[in-house]
């Protein structure tokens, strides 16, 4: 089969490029160069997808059988690869996320959910990234003349992690000391691995499936104790970890999940509708989810392989916490444990 990823050099992306060459399909990937080095084997065509001009190049003399689209984030700009795209491959996979479910995580998410209301053909400052992402369903689902694949993915990790919420971990973790541990070691979490969720997407566009999945792990896959613990296995790190009181973390000052990634404050009906994504029906179309600690060792053992001091954080928004911040937090928590 003849692929076109929408992105591909990344994250989430690049998983599906491995995949898909991986199967022995011929792969295109459509991007500005900016994410990341190519994946060997693929043709890369350079471009910017908000560049009409750009659009018409990438499809000068190709077809595929199947797009996934792992880089839309705005439906207007959604809405024009869609229409370029209509005549030259009969699926379109487009990669959403859990967060277009309208009123997640406030709401429970259920596997016939509808999405935020946003039009299809609705700009950048027209909402948020959940909004925007139910807009560019639907711009896909109301402008695509053939299949539509829709993947909600919920909390994804894995090598080539650019949002770096496990990259900062394993980072902090490594330098071994105290480590502030946020919450409740026991909590629960639901983790996905970007190849599953990648291998997932290509076995459903390759069926040519028109449908709609959420696609995470099984609620429960690892409690935060588990994770930062594998983390410290991996590294070999003599790291101790000081597990600190949500409540007091937040009258501290620590941020939810950005400063503290994956930790999500006291408990809450929010947090425990952000661990508990149904996972059924994609389980049943044929979902299948390795360990959290395979997630773990991989994504180490390619961090490793990059200078500390070249790591990045978070492509669009760093994640972690300053050393300072955190060494005054646990110096706090030790004067009132005294």
């Amino acid at each position: 089969m003849k692929v076109l990823v929408m992105g591909g050099s990344g994250f989430l992306g690049r998983a599906v490029v491995v995949a898909a060459l991986a199967r022995g399909h011929e792969v295109t990937t459509f991007n500005r160069g900016r994410s990341g080095g190519d994946v060997p084997g693929a043709e890369a065509v350079r471009g910017d997808r908000e560049v009409p001009a750009d659009l018409e190049r990438l499809i000068g003399g190709r077809s595929w059988d199947i797009v996934v689209d792992t880089s839309g984030y705005v439906p207007r700009v959604v809405g024009e690869s869609v229409r370029v795209l209509s005549s030259r491959a009969s699926t379109y996979a487009f990669v959403s996320s859990i967060s277009a479910v309208d009123g997640f995580p406030g709401t429970p998410a259920a596997a016939d959910s509808a999405g935020w209301a946003c039009e299809p053909d609705a700009g950048p400052d027209d909402g948020g990234y959940g909004v925007l992402k139910a807009g560019c369903e639907r711009a896909v689902e109301q402008g695509f003349d053939g299949d539509v694949l829709i993947v909600q993915p919920g909390l994804i990790l894995g090598p080539h992690e650019d949002v770096a919420r496990l990259p900062w971990w394993l980072t902090r973790i490594s330098r071994g000391g105290p480590v502030l541990a946020p919450g409740d070691p026991g909590a629960p979490m639901q983790l996905v691995d970007a190849r599953d969720v990648a291998i997932f997407t290509l076995d459903q566009a390759e069926r040519g499936t028109s449908d709609r999945f959420m696609v995470t792990g099984p609620a429960g896959n690892a409690t935060y104790g588990e994770w930062l613990g594998l983390c410290k296995e991996v590294t070999g790190s003599d790291a101790e970890f000081v597990w600190v009181d949500d409540q007091f973390l937040v009258d501290q000052g620590a941020g939810t999940f950005v400063e503290l990634p994956l930790w999500g404050g006291p408990p809450s009906a929010v947090t425990g509708n952000f661990w508990s994504v149904p996972t059924a029906k994609a389980e049943a179309a044929g979902l299948r989810t390795r360990a959290v600690a395979e997630t773990v060792r991989d994504t180490w053992a390619w961090l490793r392989e990059i200078p500390e001091d070249r790591r990045n954080y978070g492509a669009k928004t760093p994640h972690g916490m300053a050393p300072e911040k955190e060494a005054a937090i646990l110096a706090a928590w030790a004067a009132r444990s005294a």
